[in-house]
């Protein structure tokens, strides 16, 4: 069973910079989704494998960029400008069907993987 592994977590001061790496097979949706203690789980950015449409939030629209090496079927997202509110613990999904799915809703999605821990803080 295909499995998906992040990494690429850390702390970092606000206004640096973090790239989260997802080593996953081919999914036809893919997505990133972050955890706050305490708070439901979010998403922060989604990916279509036909025609590479991207998708974002609008707290991190010009901050993150989310990206995938075909070549390695690694999903990544950039992170850039980073808050302290950015800090959660940061999940990849994957849903591998070829109709539309809702890319929001953690539901959509069926394969997850373990999450990697960002922490921004000074």
């Amino acid at each position: 069973q295909a499995q998906l592994k992040e990494s690429g977590g850390g702390s970092v001061q606000p206004g640096g910079s973090l790239r989260l790496s997802c080593a996953s097979a081919v999914f036809q949706h893919m997505a990133w989704f972050r955890q706050a203690p305490g708070k439901e789980r979010e998403v922060v950015a989604g990916y279509r494998n036909v025609g590479g449409g991207k998708y974002y939030v609008d707290s991190v629209k010009g901050r993150f960029t989310v990206s995938k090496n075909n070549a390695d079927q690694i999903l990544y997202l950039h992170m850039n400008m980073l808050k302290p509110e950015d800090t959660a613990m940061y999940y990849c999904a994957a849903a591998n069907v070829a109709y539309d799915i809702d890319w929001s809703r953690p539901s959509s999605y069926d394969l997850w993987g373990q999450g990697t821990q960002v922490t921004v803080s000074s």
